[in-house]
């Protein structure tokens, strides 16, 4: 068992060195309120005077204090030890092993440290001060002096001062592996004790709270502290301790610690004889140690995991990081290879790491091809923005001056032509779709660890990957547009799936010879049929027109004020014209035709679109990218500059190389105390 004790200072030495707080080492917390004579219970413990002393708030940083027993002929774990005739001497962390043999030189170093960080005034901060005390008189203790508790601001301290030494109390405190030594002096009603209170918030049951009851020699006359003694008043499970201090005056006088222990026991014997052997600073240096070597023992096995389980993730978080570059050569040529590799297997869809929440690489081309493009040109109605009234225009401006037979070829063909052109926005579209998977891809094929590591590598990448895609962009959509430009360039009325031309041609033939039979009367009829009936009126308006304006009164008086061009209408609406029945037929036809050969032109393109992409710009792509990174990044006078580690990472392995390191030879130092030390 009283091997435990140096094994918690081995291991607070050496996460010192890494400034580690996930591990919770056991320690003894001193907490009270300003001059409530912690520093004191601190020096009649060491036996030495070595704390600042003052007025008002003195201990402005957290004292790590380490107490490592040596008899006369020992040396410390460094293998140091001062001249023969000294017996005692100090060593702070932050001096590098310098050893102090004079204990005013300490209390100097003390003020100074805490200058150097918390300033001359009286302000406070959190970094802590170690030193460790080595002597014969003293039981192996780890401590931690905190800034007395206050309320009023006083000098320059922020208005917050309780706030902030409250939340450092509760911070080292709230530690379950640590011991909390609540101060209170005696002269005070202890009801009201902060230190008490603040313990009882992270420790309600008081499983690990120790009091101690300073200044038992100032109560007031007449007053005395059996029932605070005994737990009467406000009960403590691990017990209340009183001790007798020095006061103001016997510090002036330069009173030795040892003789104030005498008189300690000397008042104790005189005024409490019944608890004297349970009390005074002998008794709160034996208790302590004894609750920190159990606490120590209750600790160590969950402390022996935790340092286990956290040197087994900073050795994984130490390998995320990755070596340093040897050949830098190399390295370029395998981060350009898996990532070239990585790009194509998720473009073909055997990549590694398959993304579970989202369709990526090729499964979402392939999604683009035949859902997202296939429906849009779904969508599109091939009558879409043509109305009858358009239709019987095309078809009697194709015919010109001379009435026709049969339906105007050219009218179908200007007009399947303007819906066909119609598919060219879409299919751009869908090469811009395809271009941004493309891009998005990159960021999936890199890795997160070696884009922390290499920022301008990845950032090289991705320029270069982005350039090739852009320079395969035009050429694909070059294509796509000339294969919309082919389909409207011949209009294959002959084409096998254009089977509604040999329909229509067929059942208006034989329409014609049910209707009419054959021979010249049913053609007479026919022409008969086709010739528009005039009105009186209307004929010799056109006698008129055919005299010219050269034939006299008479025309005029037959039809006046007659404008035949004014009748004539520039733009077809339902007012202006009623079909005749042939017309309506025209319209049905071209309807009926166009619809047929829309469809087979959208069947083309949706096919025809998918497989440019994939050769202009995916295959393209794939076949290209590692040469084109090679070509681009693989110089030797950029090799230094691409692989330069960023600041972060250089300094994050650093970090994650020492605690590794202070994790395994914490791991070592444990793993030396045999089971039967612990019992």
């Amino acid at each position: 068992m009283e091997a435990l004790i140096p094994v918690i200072n081995k291991l607070q030495d050496v996460f010192n060195t890494v400034g580690s707080e996930a591990i919770q080492l056991p320690q003894i917390v001193v907490i009270g309120t300003q001059s409530s004579g912690k520093s004191s219970v601190l020096e009649s413990l060491v036996g030495r005077d070595f704390l600042p002393r003052g007025t008002g708030i003195v201990t402005r940083r957290p004292l790590v204090l380490q107490l490592v027993h040596l008899e006369a002929d020992e040396k410390d774990e460094a293998g140091d030890r001062p001249a023969a005739e000294e017996e005692e001497w100090g060593k702070f962390l932050h001096t590098k092993g310098k050893i102090y043999t004079d204990f005013n030189e300490i209390r100097d170093e003390i003020a100074r440290e805490t200058d150097r960080i918390a300033g001359s005034g009286k302000c406070v901060s959190i970094d802590p001060i170690n030193l460790k005390i080595y002597s014969p008189h003293v039981v192996s203790l780890t401590l931690v002096d905190l800034p007395g508790i206050t309320k009023v601001p006083v000098a320059d301290q922020p208005e917050d001062i309780e706030v902030q030494i409250r939340a450092l109390c509760i911070e080292y405190i709230k530690n379950p592996n640590s011991i909390i030594l609540a101060v209170t002096p005696a002269n005070t009603d202890m009801a009201t004790s902060e230190s008490l209170k603040l313990a009882k918030e992270v420790d309600p049951q008081g499983k690990r709270t120790l009091a101690v009851i300073t200044k038992l020699d100032l109560m007031d006359a007449g007053t005395d502290a059996h029932d605070l003694l005994l737990g009467r008043v406000i009960p403590v499970k691990l017990g209340i301790i009183g001790v007798v201090n020095r006061s103001q005056a016997d510090i002036k006088n330069q009173k030795q610690v040892k003789e104030a222990v005498r008189d300690e026991s000397s008042f104790l014997q005189r005024r409490y004889p019944s608890l004297a052997s349970r009390n005074g600073t002998p008794y709160l240096a034996r208790t302590l140690n004894r609750l920190l070597m159990h606490h120590i023992r209750d600790c160590l096995p969950e402390l022996k995991t935790r340092v286990n389980v956290m040197a087994a993730q900073h050795q994984a978080l130490l390998n995320s990081f990755g070596e340093e570059v040897a050949d830098k050569g190399h390295l370029l040529l395998q981060i350009i290879t898996r990532f070239a590799s990585a790009y194509c297997s998720t473009i073909d869809g055997v990549s590694k790491n398959i993304e579970i929440a989202e369709l990526c690489g090729g499964a979402r081309v392939s999604y683009i091809f035949h859902e997202t493009f296939y429906r849009t040109l779904s969508k599109i109605d091939p009558m879409q923005g043509l109305t009858t009234l358009e239709i019987l225009t095309a078809i009697r401006n194709s015919t010109g001056p001379r009435p026709a037979l049969f339906v105007p070829e050219i009218s179908f063909e200007l007009l399947v032509k303007r819906q066909i052109k119609r598919l060219e926005e879409p299919c751009l579209r869908c090469v811009e779709l395809v271009h941004e998977e493309l891009q998005r891809i990159i960021q999936h094929c890199s890795s997160q660890q070696e884009m922390l590591r290499f920022p301008k590598l990845y950032e090289r990448i991705m320029d270069v990957v982005t350039s090739l895609l852009r320079t395969r962009l035009g050429p694909t959509n070059s294509m796509v547009q000339n294969l919309v430009a082919v389909e409207l360039a011949y209009i294959n009325t002959r084409h096998p799936d254009f089977t509604e031309a040999a329909n229509l041609h067929k059942s208006i033939s034989e329409s014609l010879l049910l209707d009419h039979g054959p021979g010249k009367d049913g053609l007479v009829q026919q022409q008969q049929q086709q010739t528009p009936v005039h009105s009186v009126g209307s004929s010799a308006s056109l006698a008129g027109v055919a005299n010219g304006p050269g034939s006299g009164a008479a025309s005029s008086d037959e039809a006046p004020g007659l404008n035949l061009l004014g009748d004539i209408p520039s733009n077809l609406t339902g007012a202006a014209v009623r079909l005749s029945p042939r017309e309506k037929r025209d319209c049905n036809i071209i309807e009926r035709l166009i619809k047929s050969y829309f469809l087979i032109v959208r069947k083309n393109i949706q096919d025809s679109v998918p497989k440019a992409i994939m050769h202009f710009l995916v295959n393209y792509a794939k076949d290209n990218l590692q040469s084109e990174l090679v070509s681009k990044l693989y110089k030797s006078e950029q090799v230094d500059s691409l692989l330069q580690e960023s600041e972060h990472i250089a300094q994050s392995r650093q970090e994650a190389a020492d605690m590794l390191a202070a994790l395994q030879r914490a791991s070592l130092i444990i793993s030396e105390i045999r089971e039967t030390q612990l019992w």
